[in-house]
Formats: structure tokens, sequence, C-alpha cells
């Protein structure tokens, strides 16, 4: 809550944020940090490296889930 006594969302549900933390991208999907690690080093969620820093753009997870859904439909 502010000081206002208003509910704020947590900083990963930042609709404004362009790129995200890995565990703030992992928390969007539900998962485990180390299963979106995984994600990302098999290429199926993408992310980018900032410096030394590894980040996931704010609408990749929406994009995994999307051709996940594809995937299966196929299927």
């Amino acid at each position: 809550m502010d000081e206002h006594g208003t509910l704020t969302p947590p900083a990963d549900d930042d609709t404004t944020l362009v790129l995200l933390k890995v565990e703030e991208a992992a928390r969007r999907l539900r998962i485990g940090r180390t299963t979106c690690f995984s994600l990302i080093r098999t290429g199926e969620l993408e992310s980018v490296m900032v410096g030394g820093l590894r980040r996931v753009p704010a609408d990749a997870p929406a994009a995994y889930v999307t051709r996940l859904r594809a995937a299966q439909r196929a299927a």
C-alpha cells in the first residue's frame, strides 16, 4: 500500500518496463528461476545482454506462451 492506503502493484507488474529481470519474467510465467534460465538457454524465451546483465524483453513471456499455444493446437 502507498501513503494513501491504495494497493500498488509489485514492480514486475509495471507495464512501463521494457526489460525484465529473469526472476520477474519467471514470476510472470509462474515458473521457477531455473526453468526460466533453461528456456533462455535453449532460445525458447528471448533475452538480451545489457552490459553483463541478462534481461528479458517485457513482451517475450507473452510471445513464448503464444508459441506454446500454437504448437499445442497444431499437435
